[in-house]
């Protein structure tokens, strides 16, 4: 429990990255985190002994399908989604992968009739903070009401890409107890690494154009922070949690990053939050208190 509250205050990160340093690209931003993170993990292999040191063809082949879903192309989609639509909403969208994880790997005997509540408090608090957000965009009528709504479609699509990421990375550890955590989170992380790199010279800036933007030093620290705190640690912590606790419950500890990335969010910002965001985030926590006091 512990360790996945861990990860979850460490990947809460992540979610105002794209804002600190908007004006680089989110393909530099989401290159920039991962290539660290495949740095730092291809420094870790080394630590460990060299019997259990490097995967074998299929644990590699599982690595590098499972990194796209649960890094590079998740954190990507998640980047252009915040860029678009700001924190809030996008965090809450991502805050609704315990109750996906909940429905898809409920252990036998947990009926739906007994997460109805939990359910309908997530989506309310859900509905509110958008409405919210929605209208100091404009509506559905104004521009930014219009990207407002591409940003949440973005989203949605990388919660979709982490519930997978999940549910089978998960299964995955559970099949394979032999598997330390640790080399596990240094092989998803030397494949994420590699994705990262191509995907920065498929579609990222070049070296000059880098150098030229404002605030260099802030991106190599956000870059540092996430890479080695939000990726390799907080994978490892995950990992440790994943072997632990079954796939659902693993799951209700999520709600720990929706609510760090709501914090730092309005640190960033210098402001108490509205009072429908205060509502709406009640409501929220509450539904996912719901949804794990049913699982018990």
């Amino acid at each position: 429990m512990a360790a996945g509250l861990g990860a979850g205050a460490l990947w809460g990160l992540v979610f105002v990255a794209p804002r600190m340093v908007g004006h680089f690209g989110m393909v530099d931003i989401t290159a920039a985190r991962f290539l660290v993170f495949g740095a730092v993990s291809g420094l870790a292999v080394f630590a460990r002994p060299a019997a259990v040191r490097w995967p074998n063809g299929r644990q590699a082949l599982a690595a590098l399908g499972l990194s796209v879903l649960g890094f590079s192309g998740y954190y990507l989609l998640l980047a252009f989604g915040i860029a678009a639509a700001g924190t809030e909403v996008p965090s809450l969208v991502i805050g609704t992968i315990p109750v996906w994880m909940m429905l898809l790997g409920r252990p036998a005997g947990l009926h739906m009739r007994a997460l109805l509540p939990g359910l309908l408090l997530t989506g309310a608090g859900m509905a509110l903070m958008i409405w919210g957000v929605w209208s100091a965009h404009g509506g559905a009528g104004g521009v930014g009401g219009a990207r407002f709504g591409g940003g949440i479609a973005l989203a949605l699509c990388s919660m979709v890409s982490w519930t997978v990421y999940g549910l089978l990375n998960a299964a995955w550890l559970q099949r394979h107890r032999e598997v330390h955590a640790a080399d596990w989170a240094n092989w998803l992380g030397i494949a994420t690494g590699l994705g990262a790199l191509l995907l920065w010279a498929a579609a990222g800036s070049d070296v000059a154009t880098l150098q030229s933007q404002p605030d260099g030093m802030l991106f190599i620290w956000i870059a540092l922070a996430s890479g080695f705190g939000s990726s390799w640690l907080a994978t490892i912590l995950w990992n440790v949690a994943s072997q632990r606790l079954s796939a659902s419950l693993c799951g209700q500890l999520i709600v720990s990053e929706t609510l760090f990335a709501l914090l730092y969010s309005f640190l960033w910002d210098g402001r108490w939050p509205l009072a429908t965001e205060w509502l709406a985030a009640l409501l929220f926590v509450l539904g996912i208190l719901a949804s794990i006091k049913a699982h018990r």
